[in-house]
């Protein structure tokens, strides 16, 4: 389907030109003038695609922080299972797969100092309950 002028109401003028010849299927054009391409308003579009996927990978800090409060209250939440389960005299393997993955999450920085300094007694903590688990 093809749509002729801005609101794609136009019919094409000069039928004409769009018929086939008989007898010649396919000529080059001698044409040697300048050819107008499309790829300025590609590009323009690129540009402002770039700038998008920028925008969103810049991070606001209080989502940093609220982050790092969640990887922390996951550490403390199961570093609290692992002693209800040593208290009743089971060692779940499933709880220290999660308590090595809440160590892996403690890692990163927060981008405050008080915060990170919580995040790494935690982490301490959780890298001594895994090392007496590794021992025993």
């Amino acid at each position: 389907m093809r749509i002729y002028g801005p609101n794609g109401t136009m019919a094409p003028t000069g039928g004409a030109s769009a018929r086939r010849t008989a007898g010649t299927g396919f000529s080059v054009s001698t044409d040697d003038g300048p050819r107008q391409t499309g790829s300025a308003g590609a590009s323009r579009s690129i540009g402002g695609i770039d700038t998008l996927l920028a925008l969103q990978s810049v991070e606001d800090p209080t989502e940093r922080r609220r982050r790092a409060v969640k990887r922390g209250n996951t550490a403390l939440d199961v570093l609290d299972e692992l002693k209800l389960g040593l208290l009743k005299g089971e060692l779940s393997p499933a709880t220290l797969g999660r308590l090595r993955a809440a160590a892996a999450g403690l890692k990163e920085s927060s981008g405050d100092p008080g915060m990170d300094s919580v995040l790494a007694e935690i982490e301490l903590r959780v890298e001594v309950e895994l090392a007496k688990a590794a021992s025993a």
